[in-house]
């Protein structure tokens, strides 16, 4: 494991996207949402996805300075064709959009289909949290292999399916959001403990015969293994609902067989956003989400270091640490993000060596 600042290793992922040929706003942009994603504890969204970024663009499955386009508007209900750009860039497009689309009608929908991978997806309920709206975010995955197992299933039928709704919280700099996988974990989240030699939870994963396991190298193998989704029929249910709002009713389309395996990843993103003063009373609401937040963070703690959180704080907490202390990176992946930067000739050193040393 290794340890290194934040703003050295955006400096780094943002060099190797300019080597690989995008722009300045957009390199940064994407080098921003990545490392963000390490600060606030989600490793599994964040600069250990470089090397899988760097071969779908080698592959032409992604395609850079392209930010995508409003594809129809009807009033509020807007579809956003992503048309492969990377999907931080075209996410925040749509997210943009949906914003200024609320704040003029008090409502919008944005349907965001055929994007690369959009990362992080609490990112852009921050955004319209931030904006001082609330959100609804609903997510699939397409074009790379199923790794998530129905209820009742032995095999993997869809994608981890992440929801994230977003809400302003009872300080500006506090927004309330939650921000899922549908699965008992994220995919990188396996990712990550394979790098590091570790095994998973039990309840976890299935193997490739269907089995209950603690190897997060069964999903590496073939036969592949599966990811369970969180609590049990509940998390099926809800990843079952994701993948009809973000697939089939965005127009990009669901994990069928026809849409697996293609090497690289697009997501489906139904954003749903809303104006909260074209209900309530703006200044009531904010009194009363912190009145029931401090209600609720009130309660006696179970053990003495772990008080009652609201969602969010665990990824401020984690924020802060990373930037005081610096952002852990296992072994295996600090060496597959070098190796994918030396494909761009872009030189990656160890935090703390000299040049030339």
């Amino acid at each position: 494991m290794i340890v290194i600042d934040h703003a050295a290793l955006h400096d780094i992922t943002e060099r190797i996207f300019t080597a690989a040929g995008s722009n300045a706003d957009e390199a940064r942009t994407i080098a921003d949402y990545l490392v963000e994603a390490n600060l606030r504890g989600h490793d599994s969204h964040g600069v250990g996805l470089v090397p899988n970024y760097l071969s779908h663009l080698a592959a032409g499955t992604v395609v850079a300075n392209r930010k995508g386009r409003v594809a129809s508007e009807n009033g509020s209900l807007i579809v956003y064709d992503g048309e492969r750009a990377w999907g931080q860039i075209a996410a925040r497009e749509a997210t943009l959009i949906a914003i200024a689309k609320a704040r003029e009608t008090g409502v919008a929908v944005v349907a965001l289909r055929n994007p690369h991978h959009i990362g992080r997806v609490g990112k852009y309920g921050e955004m319209c949290a931030e904006a001082g709206l609330v959100s609804f975010h609903f997510a699939n995955v397409t074009d790379t292999r199923p790794a998530v197992a129905p209820w009742r299933g032995s095999d993997a039928r869809f994608s981890t399916n992440p929801v994230c709704i977003a809400i302003p919280g009872p300080e500006p700099e506090r927004p309330i959001i939650l921000d899922m996988a549908t699965s008992v974990v994220a995919m990188g989240k396996v990712r990550v403990a394979r790098n590091k030699g570790e095994q998973m939870k039990p309840g976890t994963l299935l193997d490739g015969a269907g089995k209950p396991t603690t190897d997060p190298g069964a999903m590496y193998r073939q036969p592949r293994g599966a990811v369970l989704t969180f609590g049990e029929h509940k998390g099926y249910a809800l990843a079952f609902v994701c993948e009809m709002l973000a697939g089939a009713l965005c127009g990009g389309g669901t994990m069928r067989p026809e849409r697996q395996g293609a090497g690289t990843a697009t997501n489906g993103m139904l954003t749903i956003v809303i104006d909260p003063s074209r209900l309530v009373d703006r200044d009531w609401l904010r009194q009363e989400i912190t009145a029931m937040t401090a209600y609720i963070t009130a309660s006696p703690p179970q053990h003495p270091d772990e008080p009652v959180l609201i969602p969010g704080d665990p990824e401020r907490i984690s924020r802060a640490e990373r930037i005081k202390n610096g952002v852990p990176v296992d072994d295996e992946t600090w060496r597959e993000l070098t190796v994918a930067a030396r494909g761009v000739n872009v030189l990656v050193e160890a935090p703390g060596a000299r040049p030339g040393s």
